[in-house]
């Protein structure tokens, strides 16, 4: 099963930028994800055709689950 953090910021135009963590722990907890988040927009480490981050919107940990099928 493969987890997918994604991370959801508002940037200086208002808008919204998602930034993803591919291979996520399947464990991660909200403390840990907005800690991440806090530090991602005080260093301003990203930018957008928006801007800046600005602040944090929402978080979400998405599973996909894929099966090979043998031909």
């Amino acid at each position: 099963m493969e987890h997918t953090l994604e991370m959801i910021f508002t940037n200086a135009a208002g808008r919204r930028v998602t930034k993803r963590v591919t291979n996520a722990r399947a464990d991660v907890t909200g403390p840990e994800v907005k800690q991440a988040m806090d530090s991602i927009v005080n260093t301003n480490i990203f930018t957008s055709t928006g801007g800046d981050l600005v602040g944090q919107a929402s978080a979400r940990l998405v599973t996909r689950d894929v099966l090979e099928l043998e031909l």
